[in-house]
């Protein structure tokens, strides 16, 4: 649960409301893609229950689940069938089909093919925290990100978020971690990070399993290239990659974090105790190392089709 973290903060204006949340999914649940359709995304139970709820309070933190599914239909297949689809109109017809007939052509043969695709399906888990106003997604991509966001601040009134933004970028603070070999407290750097040059050559350096306290990180720091990724542990309980992004990827919980812990304990809701009340503490504690909340006062503002 919760591997990487996109972080978002709340808009001081929204009011919580655990029902209007559940409301608001309800208006999107997921469905399987029906034949000829490409893409399917919505809420699925978070318990994993069929017919289960949409979202569930876990002592005071909202967890939600978002899936899609996807139909996989190789360029290669659907390119060979406009071709036999052309050689057929060349065979019977004795003409070649223009541009806008191979694009007719490549509709019909991705209609004729979709039902016979294969599907590939994903989830995020979705984390909101209606004290702290922060919203959590468990994924490492933008773009999915995004999709989700959409969902919430369109099914909410008055959810309006920014992505969370912090008075030292994460790059500079990473860049004088490594440079000071110094890292926050609480905090301790690990032994991966990637170096990337700000030139025109973009060249990247990456240490992998390998001490970052040595003098060839300094000189690669002094020489120009700023850290993308860095390796951190906090607390000696939680282990994570910060990018320059400000995403957490890889994150883990350590042994510390188990001690007492039998698998006969283990469940829903004891997984999402542990992990929401790690990373609760975690974030506030990344913020300070980070000089504090909001670099430019504003956060960092949505594209006008997912904060409107």
């Amino acid at each position: 649960m919760f591997k990487n973290l996109i972080i978002y903060r709340i808009s001081a204006s929204w009011v919580a409301d655990f029902a209007a949340l559940e409301a608001a999914l309800a208006k999107s649940p997921f469905a399987e893609c029906g034949p000829t359709q490409e893409r399917s995304a919505g809420w699925v139970p978070p318990r994993g229950e069929e017919h289960g709820a949409l979202a569930e309070n876990i002592g005071g933190q909202w967890i939600c689940r978002f899936m899609t599914e996807a139909k996989m239909l190789p360029a290669s297949v659907l390119n060979r069938r406009v071709n036999e689809k052309a050689a057929h109109i060349e065979a019977t017809e004795g003409r070649k089909p223009g541009k806008k007939e191979k694009k007719e052509l490549k509709d019909e043969a991705k209609l004729d093919l979709l039902p016979m695709a294969f599907t590939k399906q994903g989830s995020m888990w979705v984390w909101l925290d209606p004290q702290a106003r922060t919203l959590v997604l468990d994924t490492g991509s933008q773009a999915r990100a995004d999709e989700v966001v959409s969902s919430l601040v369109e099914g909410l009134p008055g959810f309006a978020l920014a992505l969370l933004d912090t008075q030292t970028s994460p790059q500079a603070a990473m860049a004088h971690w490594l440079n000071s070999q110094e890292a926050p407290a609480g905090f301790s750097v690990d032994r991966e990070c990637e170096l990337k040059s700000c030139d025109e050559s973009k060249s990247v350096v990456r240490y992998g399993r390998h001490p970052l306290d040595i003098e060839e990180v300094k000189q690669h720091i002094q020489h120009g290239k700023l850290p993308t990724r860095v390796a951190m542990t906090w607390d000696d309980r939680v282990s994570f990659v910060l990018t320059a992004g400000l995403q957490l990827r890889k994150v883990a919980m350590l042994d510390a974090v188990m001690e007492g812990q039998s698998q006969d304990d283990r469940g829903f809701d004891a997984d999402v105790a542990i992990a929401t009340g790690e990373l609760s503490k975690l974030i506030p504690d990344l913020i300070e190392a980070l000089g504090g909340e909001g670099r430019t006062g504003l956060g960092q503002q949505l594209p006008a089709s997912l904060g409107s």
